[in-house]
């Protein structure tokens, strides 16, 4: 009997040490950072409305996106200011840099 507890145990000891391992292996996020929108405008992504900008120029805003191809649109009133196509990777953090006046 008190080898069968003994093994019982062993082998529940493993199951969370696989458990938490697993746990760390999180991917990290998929995230598109917009910064530098002209305070006041809009972004949207893929035809979607993401929200306003932040009150400042220098506050970026972070989008959890699907990894995969994205359409990043700032919008002043009916305007469209900036466009970029871009790829993020799974578990990637790109960032999109607003430049006044361009579009790619």
């Amino acid at each position: 009997m008190r080898v069968f507890v003994l093994i019982t145990l062993a082998c529940l000891s493993a199951c969370s040490w696989f458990s938490s391992r697993r746990l760390q292996q999180l991917p990290e996020p998929t995230e598109i950072i917009v910064t530098g929108a002209p305070v006041g405008s809009v972004i949207f992504l893929d035809g979607l409305q993401a929200g306003p900008t932040a009150e400042h120029n220098d506050q970026s805003q972070v989008l959890d996106v699907a990894s995969g191809v994205h359409k990043v649109e700032v919008h002043m009133g009916d305007t469209v200011v900036y466009r970029e196509d871009t790829y993020v990777d799974p578990g990637e953090r790109r960032v999109v840099i607003v430049l006044s006046g361009s579009s790619h």
